[in-house]
């Protein structure tokens, strides 16, 4: 197929899962399109088959904008929308910015759940179909990032600086892992940063959980943090705190 095609119906790319009545990857009630494919191997992935792209599903953008259209009405009045989530949407750039524009043709509201590590291949097309950014920055020091997933933290910061640049809306993510991501100079780090971010409308502080280590087995993985605990409640309240008091809004 042509490369440069507009053609959702030519357009296709490989979905994990669908969930239709999400709550928490985004405002309201929204349907949330987890694609396949990510660059990332983090410690504390909760959907590690999400990574893996031949345990997804091919489709074109056309059949999942037509399966989105049945619930376009309800996602309307219960003032949601639609969220690409995976795995990392934007591993799949074209796949994505397709549906996020046949969204916007439909009147609903958008968002990107990203790791920002793939910002380059977001094109001033895709981002101008999404409404909204849930931007996951899973740590600011660069040597705990690179152990958290493999990978760089420079990408993510550069992409964020891009959005604010922009003014486009975010929500930051942080998960919050004991003996992982939780040092104090570290949360001080994303919170000192995330301020300097004019666009940021929310931080989610996400507390660790090992709800997906069954599925870190079916995959005949080591799951390295099987004896981590959940953080305290103390724990999640201090690192809501370095983010309040510089005056953003907290969950």
């Amino acid at each position: 197929m042509p490369a440069d095609t507009d053609d959702p119906a030519e357009i296709s790319g490989i979905v994990h899962s669908v969930e239709t009545c999400g709550t928490v990857d985004g405002p309201g009630v929204r349907f949330v399109l987890f694609t396949s494919g990510c660059p990332l191997r983090c410690q504390y992935c909760h959907n590690p088959d999400s990574a893996v792209p031949k345990l997804g599903t091919q489709r074109t953008a056309a059949d999942v904008l037509e399966e989105i259209s049945r619930y376009g009405k309800f996602l309307k009045r219960a003032k949601g929308g639609v969220t690409l989530s995976g795995g990392e949407p934007l591993q799949q750039s074209r796949f994505t910015k397709a549906i996020l524009e046949g969204c916007k043709e439909m009147g609903l509201h958008t968002a990107l759940d990203t790791s920002g590590f793939l910002g380059k291949l977001a094109t001033p097309r895709l981002l101008a179909a999404t409404d909204l950014v849930l931007l996951d920055i899973k740590s600011f020091d660069p040597l705990i990032y690179k152990r958290v997933t493999g990978r760089e933290v420079e990408p993510t910061l550069q992409f964020a600086r891009r959005l604010a640049s922009i003014e486009k809306p975010l929500w930051i993510r942080f998960v919050l892992v004991p003996g992982l991501t939780d040092a104090p100079h570290n949360v001080r780090g994303i919170a000192e940063f995330v301020s300097r971010l004019p666009s940021v409308k929310r931080v989610d502080i996400l507390p660790f959980h090992k709800m997906g280590e069954f599925k870190w087995q079916q995959l005949g993985r080591s799951y390295q943090l099987g004896d981590t605990q959940p953080p305290s409640e103390e724990q999640i309240e201090s690192a809501r705190e370095e983010f309040r008091k510089r005056g953003l809004n907290v969950h």
